[in-house]
């Protein structure tokens, strides 16, 4: 299937430009040469209006119209001649090379080359005179440095598409790592939420329900003073939350993120929540005096780890003890939370599942292992929830 060629605009107007000086040139009678056997004026026309043909194919078709141009400059040749032929020739040369296919691009620049030295040795030793270089030196400006300029030109635009290609490589790397930080902060910040409110929402619905279902001054005052505690509370670390979100508090002073030193707060805090629901924590902390400190991922870590462990056990534990316990070993921190599995009375709170997962993401983001579910514990066949992250406390393995 035959596919149609428009030339486009620049070959347009190149070929009209060649054409109209030719026929200037040729009504001035100014040719190139002389005595040759088509010496007829008329006859310069024809190898004029054919390379006037091939610049119309030099981006489109660039080899044929080398083919084209190099036959109608070898027909010049027998005429009287025309500059303009010469001229649009010079182009066509250039065209090839640039446009042409990568081959084409390495080999004419050769093939020119050692046209032109074959053509001085051959006219060298036909004349036997030294003006006989002039026309070795003519047959070079024509076909070598044109399709030398092509290959200069071709290799900057290269370059310069290369670079094109780069940047916008690069643009599109910078904007994924951009989505993926953007994303990996979202997460961190889902988490921090989570761990700081979860606890106080969780102790505020249940003692709002057992307020709202117990009808007993006494029991209504006491869920009163817990909601009003964990409200309190809650506003306090979603203050220092926003802190964070700032990098550092009013006064320009970074917040300092809980430790595991205040555990014991977090306990006793856990204690008061969990009394009308029959729960009673305890820390053991297994850990020798002197194992030294921890980096501050590993202990904000650990605290949130301990923290949303207590909140799911107050919203899902069954009556009896939740043992906190921690332990070292080596370059491995161990925490590990258990409570009982069953059913209790009274209120409960709704869970959702985003507390695994983001404790589960803390220990990974270490490099750590996280493990949580139920299994047998206790005496008569009673289940016990199991919690227990271990991670490693090596700066160098450590990541934000």
């Amino acid at each position: 299937m035959l596919t149609s060629i428009r030339p486009d605009r620049d070959a347009v107007a190149l070929a009209a430009s060649g054409l109209l000086g030719g026929l200037l040139l040729w009504r001035l009678g100014l040719h190139t040469q002389g005595g040759h056997p088509f010496s007829a004026s008329w006859a310069t026309l024809v190898p004029l209006a054919v390379m006037a043909s091939a610049e119309l194919l030099r981006r489109e078709a660039p080899r044929t119209a080398l083919a084209v141009g190099t036959l109608a400059l070898v027909a010049d040749q027998f005429t009287r001649g025309s500059l303009a032929t010469v001229l649009m020739f010079t182009d066509v040369m250039y065209a090839a090379v640039l446009y042409g296919p990568p081959a084409a691009a390495r080999r004419l620049p050769v093939a020119t080359l050692l046209v032109t030295v074959a053509s001085t040795i051959g006219f060298l030793a036909w004349f036997q005179k030294p003006e006989a270089l002039l026309i070795g030196l003519v047959i070079g400006l024509v076909s070598f440095i044109p399709a030398l300029t092509g290959v200069s030109v071709r290799s900057h635009r290269t370059a310069a598409d290369a670079a094109r290609l780069a940047a916008a490589q690069t643009a599109r790397l910078a904007e994924m790592d951009r989505t993926q930080a953007v994303a990996a902060e979202r997460a961190r910040m889902a988490r921090e939420l989570h761990d700081m409110v979860a606890g106080h929402l969780s102790a505020v619905a249940i003692h709002s329900t057992a307020a709202l279902s117990i009808d007993d001054p006494e029991t209504s005052r006491g869920a009163l003073k817990v909601i009003r505690e964990n409200s309190v509370e809650g506003l306090a670390e979603m203050r220092r939350l926003i802190g964070l979100l700032r990098e550092g508090g009013e006064d320009g002073a970074p917040v300092a993120a809980p430790t595991l030193a205040a555990l014991d707060t977090l306990i006793e805090q856990t204690n008061a929540n969990g009394a009308s629901g029959g729960l009673d924590c305890v820390l053991e902390d297994r850990r020798a005096p002197d194992a030294g400190a921890l980096p501050t991922p590993v202990e904000l870590a650990a605290y949130r780890i301990v923290q949303e462990s207590l909140t799911n056990a107050l919203k899902h534990a069954a009556p009896g003890p939740v043992v906190v316990r921690l332990g070292r070993s080596g370059e491995l921190l161990t925490v590990e939370v258990t409570s009982a599995v069953g059913s209790r009375a009274g209120p409960t709170a709704p869970g959702s599942g985003a507390g695994l997962v983001g404790m589960r993401e803390r220990a990974a983001l270490l490099g750590g292992t996280f493990r949580a579910g139920a299994e047998p514990g206790g005496g008569g066949g009673a289940k016990i929830w199991r919690v227990r992250a271990e991670l490693p406390v090596r700066e160098k393995e450590t990541r934000e």
